[in-house]
């Protein structure tokens, strides 16, 4: 069994599961893939993590970088596992391509596949998959949509995605 709560953000309405410990999921409302990793019931419930996460949505989007002090446990398969860990180590206000993420997991490692996994990423913002860009700094898709993405990444000042 899973709980939940909503978040209100700048961006639009968000789901936050929790396995009653960790936060096991974070996604917009009508994002692709939403809910696909909550296979059992989800009950709205009151509990502290969701504070602690709602607090840290509160300063991200004020523009801080806060600290995650809360457990965060994603569930997918170990290769999703690898890639949102690489994901979880790239600073705020930074960016790394899908092939950087392939080459940290292995030689013969695809962007395509490490795409596919970042796709999936079940837990928004938190494990920050809006930080990954194609080939050459490129702007590429985001579950959450690409507007999300342009705003996150202004947010933390990365690039210029201007029209």
């Amino acid at each position: 069994m899973y709980h939940s709560t909503n978040y209100s953000s700048p961006m639009g309405e968000m789901l936050i599961a929790s396995d009653g410990e960790a936060i096991c999921g974070v996604w917009f409302y009508g994002q692709r893939y939403f809910k696909s990793t909550v296979t059992d019931d989800i009950i709205d419930d009151d509990l502290a993590v969701f504070k602690k996460v709602s607090r840290w949505f509160d300063d991200y989007f004020s523009g801080l970088n806060p600290k995650i002090d809360f457990k965060v446990k994603p569930h997918g398969t170990e290769f999703r596992q690898k890639v949102w860990k690489i994901l979880s180590e790239i600073p705020y206000g930074e960016t790394l391509t899908y092939g950087e993420i392939a080459s940290r997991i292995s030689s013969e490692m695809s962007a395509q596949a490490v795409g596919g996994a970042v796709g999936h990423n079940p837990i928004a913002i938190i494990i920050p998959c809006h930080r990954v860009l194609g080939a050459n700094g490129k702007l590429t898709g985001y579950a959450g949509g690409i507007d999300r993405k342009i705003e996150l990444l202004k947010l933390e000042k990365i690039g210029d995605y201007s029209d």
